[in-house]
């Protein structure tokens, strides 16, 4: 029987045989969202709280999405001191509501600049519940941006150093140089931020970590897509007073666009570098002669000689058509240091003393506050941990303010590993229990510091475990 013609172009791809399935692809997209705080919100990043009053440079959401054809990852850096969980979980279910990514192959992430409106609870900062919901969202906006945003890519990573800008921040002293503690203890065994050319300082009390990992990811035609770096340096600071900034944060995601030769394409090329192990790190040369800068132009030194050097190393780089990705978190209950009740009663009275009052006006009236918050947090407290595991690049990221020789063993123990700190969550300060026994200002006890004093040892293990898991 003859067909109508109008038939044969219905029936004639079941007639064709059905071409072989594709390979997977390896594919990358990246986004940014707007998270400036408005003038006149909190500030935080200090004992006392300050106010936005002028915006320099914008507070971002970076974000960088990866997809090897069977697993999906983000990467999200936010411009912010200290994000909280709650914060974080809000933007990671509107995530996984939207787009299906699970929340384990979320990694978000704090830059941990002092310059950016307060975001979560911490010294005498307070945030806006509405300010947190609005960043949340954004955080969401720019995810799913980045995943709209998927194309073709090939991906690199390599490794710079600039040693030249990291300071371990914590020194030993001479006899009379360390100071009570805001809690009355006069057992501390070093100090932290002696300032520069203090004569009674020995020597400092621990390393440093100069190395930049970082990788990148551009298309199959050669434009820059994105670029992810990490850098274990606390935040550099020379801002305005009043302004928002993003510190050397944003300014490196700016100056490295510029070094790759991006263009202003449309979707826009993102530069985003996160903070590495810099719980004790610092800026400030305490034993040399650093020159002083007008505002801004320490910030700027230091993000240019981070990018030059990820430049240096970037235009050597071997490229891949496709790795492999995986993620997986793991929850680890965790103590928390509190005061005992004669020590809340105590800090009862020290704050009773303030002329301001609700505010402090003293560095041991805060820390007193401190003790009587910390009396209403559980005795417990879940910390999540994560890794991402990027071809041969792997993130651990971590819900602290890590000390150095944490990232220096996990990277000892996992070569192409790194640490990622003020991750999904904030739990303060976490030092190793070597330097819990030194004391010093990262180990008194306060909302930005309380972890139990083996919390570092536990997580290392889980993380150490994770990470072999991960790699086989």
């Amino acid at each position: 029987m003859k067909l109508p013609v109008f038939l044969i172009g219905f029936l004639l791809p079941a007639l064709v045989p059905a071409a072989d399935p594709a390979k997977p692809g390896f594919r990358a997209g990246a986004a940014t969202s707007d998270v400036t705080a408005p003038l006149g919100t909190s500030m935080n990043g200090g004992f006392h709280d300050r106010e936005a009053t002028y915006i320099h440079d914008p507070q971002l959401v970076r974000c960088l999405a990866l997809d090897d054809g069977e697993t999906r990852i983000a990467l999200v850096l936010v411009d912010s001191c200290v994000i909280g969980r709650d914060v974080f979980d809000e933007a990671k279910e509107m995530i996984e509501k939207a787009t299906g990514l699970p929340k384990s192959h979320q990694l978000m992430s704090a830059t941990h600049a002092h310059s950016c409106g307060t975001m979560q609870a911490v010294g005498q900062s307070d945030p806006d519940p509405l300010y947190q919901r609005f960043v949340a969202r954004r955080i969401a906006d720019a995810v799913r941006c980045a995943i709209q945003n998927l194309e073709p890519a090939k991906i690199a990573w390599g490794v710079g150093k600039v040693p030249q800008h990291v300071f371990n921040r914590r020194y030993e002293m001479k006899e009379g140089g360390i100071p009570p503690t805001p809690l009355g203890v006069t057992t501390d065994r070093v100090r932290t931020n002696p300032g520069v050319g203090n004569p009674l300082v020995v020597k400092p009390a621990g390393p440093t970590d100069p190395a930049v990992p970082f990788l990148s990811v551009r298309s199959l035609e050669g434009r820059p897509i994105a670029l992810y770096a990490n850098y274990a340096l606390h935040y550099v600071g020379g801002t305005g007073p009043g302004h928002v900034s993003a510190d050397y944060f944003g300014a490196f995601a700016r100056i490295i666009a510029d070094r790759l030769g991006v263009d202003d394409t449309s979707p826009r090329f993102v530069g985003m570098i996160s903070n590495g192990a810099s719980g004790d790190i610092n800026n400030v040369d305490v034993l040399g002669k650093q020159e002083k800068q007008p505002p801004y132009g320490q910030i700027e030194l230091v993000a240019t000689d981070v990018a030059d050097e990820v430049a240096r190393v970037h235009s050597g780089l071997e490229w891949h058509d496709h790795v492999s990705l995986a993620a997986a978190q793991r929850e680890l209950t965790l103590g928390v240091r509190k005061g005992s009740a004669e020590e809340v009663a105590k800090a009862r009275e020290v704050m009773a003393g303030s002329k301001l009052a609700p505010r402090m006006e003293t560095i041991e009236q805060v820390y007193a506050r401190e003790t009587v918050l910390l009396a209403d947090f559980p005795d417990t407290v879940s910390a999540p941990l994560q890794v991402v595991k990027i071809g041969d690049f792997k993130l651990a990221a971590m819900p602290a303010e890590v000390f150095v020789e944490i990232g220096l063993e996990l990277k000892e123990k996992h070569p192409g590993s790194t640490v990622v700190s003020l991750s999904n969550a904030y739990h303060g300060y976490l030092p190793t229990p070597e330097h819990h026994a030194l004391g010093g200002y990262e180990t008194w006890r306060a909302r930005s510091s309380y972890l139990e004093v083996d919390a570092s040892t536990k997580m290392v293990q889980v993380l150490d475990e994770m990470l072999q898991t991960i790699s086989q």
